[in-house]
């Protein structure tokens, strides 16, 4: 078995993406890199390179990458100078400048097979399959509530519960419909508490989906973590120990009363149509629930005004933006 399909994965942020990465990274012929930040900043941005069938336009592109901290280039072990040459000598388009970026990391490893991991794809869908339009998706589904809980913990959620469990809901949305939308062999759904409890059952499965065979070095996802996980994260630390099903059901210890409450009201539905299973505890305060239903409305309104900046971007686009590797 065997094929070259790019593979993301994706999710609500702490929905266990980054054990699936190293679970996939560990496998003999496909490379996950660890999270960065250039793919959509670039492809919304993608006017300002111009047309990138010109050489000193791919050059700018790659410097855009390749020269920022911001885009965590630098975690990639890749040379800058040689990517930026493979880039401006590679074919016009911006998606092939981002598959060669993910090659090279694959090419670290002696692998063939590339891919990468962020879970806010999940907003991005249609943009990586403009991209990249052979591309597997992989969305893993956790419990919301020990989403929630867990992204309350985090040093980088700058924001509220309502917000932690809006990105669930738009998560869990947008994985619903790719299911209905995406052909078959294009998208795939598992769930994390199950992933976590019968590792080699799911990711035989997983396998089956991407067209390669299971290797058992996947259900032991610590032993690469050194080699993949920066350093500087320390909430990955317990992904750098053996697969455990200790982790799930926490909500319960780190969500309050009133934040159980607000949570399963406005994910009951959700929850249940996953297999969750719902406290039924009382209502929440009236105060949280409007403060829900304004930082919904505002971030579709976000959402709403992302769609028509891409519309637009789309009909003034310079060329092609696929991958043509």
């Amino acid at each position: 078995m065997g094929t070259n399909r790019p593979i993301f994965v994706l999710g609500c942020p702490r929905s266990g993406t980054t054990l699936l990465q190293l679970m996939l990274h560990a496998h003999p012929r496909i490379a996950i890199p660890p999270e960065t930040r250039f793919l959509i900043a670039a492809y919304r941005s993608r006017r300002a390179f111009g047309d990138l069938r010109e050489e000193r336009n791919r050059r700018a592109l790659a410097g855009s990458i390749v020269g920022r901290r911001a885009t965590l280039f630098y975690d990639l072990g890749l040379d800058p100078h040689e990517i930026t040459e493979e880039i401006a000598a590679g074919p016009p388009t911006l998606g092939s400048a981002f598959g060669i970026i993910f090659r090279a990391y694959a090419r670290r490893f002696g692998k063939p097979r590339w891919g990468d991991k962020r879970p806010g794809y999940y907003e991005d869908i249609p943009a990586l399959l403009r991209l990249f339009p052979d591309a597997q998706l992989v969305h893993l589904i956790r419990d919301g509530r020990d989403c929630v809980g867990s992204l309350k913990a985090m040093p980088w959620f700058e924001h509220d519960i309502c917000a932690a469990i809006a990105t669930w809901n738009e998560a869990i949305d947008s994985g619903y419909r790719a299911a209905r939308r995406l052909p078959p062999g294009s998208f795939f759904q598992l769930r994390y508490e199950q992933l976590v409890a019968a590792p080699e059952e799911q990711l035989t499965a997983l396998c089956a989906f991407l067209g390669e065979d299971y290797d058992p070095a996947m259900s032991r996802p610590d032993e690469v973590a050194g080699t993949v996980i920066p350093g500087r994260k320390t909430w990955h630390e317990a992904n750098r120990r053996p697969v455990t099903p200790a982790l799930a059901g926490r909500w319960r210890e780190r969500l309050e009363p009133w934040e159980v409450a607000l949570c399963e009201s406005v994910m009951a539905g959700r929850l249940r149509s996953l297999g969750y299973e719902v406290s039924g505890g009382p209502r929440p305060p009236a105060g949280a629930l409007a403060r829900y239903a304004r930082t919904v409305a505002l971030r579709r309104g976000a959402a709403a005004k992302r769609a028509l900046s891409d519309r637009l971007a789309r009909a003034r686009e310079p060329g092609p933006v696929r991958c043509l590797l």
